[in-house]
């Protein structure tokens, strides 16, 4: 009985950081950015916004960028596309309010969900 009560609470912690795309939608906040050198910075209205079938804005200081965006089946790595220019990043953590990314070319990148 221990075996199985101990099974269900480590399938349950799983779950719990088991995020999906469903998720990812709605709008995200930049609080964090730390550069490849450790340099951190904390950027001023600095926005991602997450919409249904795959659309994506990026809004930085009032200027606004559509493009579209993927999350790989595995929830590891968050593909964004404005323009011509894609960019992989790996999701390093990911829950409803908090969301850390990173790539080669942006370090690494912590993001709040904005409730409105």
């Amino acid at each position: 009985m221990k075996i199985v009560a101990t099974l269900i609470l480590i399938l349950c912690s799983f779950a719990g950081y088991s995020q999906t795309a469903k998720e990812l939608i709605g709008k995200w906040k930049l609080v964090k950015q730390t550069n490849s050198n450790g340099q951190v910075s904390t950027p001023k209205d600095t926005y991602q916004v997450f919409m249904e079938n795959g659309k994506f804005q990026g809004i930085h200081n009032g200027d606004s960028r559509n493009g579209k965006w993927k999350l790989s089946d595995d929830n590891k790595t968050l593909t964004i596309k404005i323009s011509i220019i894609s960019i992989k990043f790996k999701v390093e953590s990911f829950d409803e309010k908090k969301r850390v990314i990173s790539s080669d070319k942006t370090g690494i990148l912590a993001y709040e969900k904005v409730q409105e």
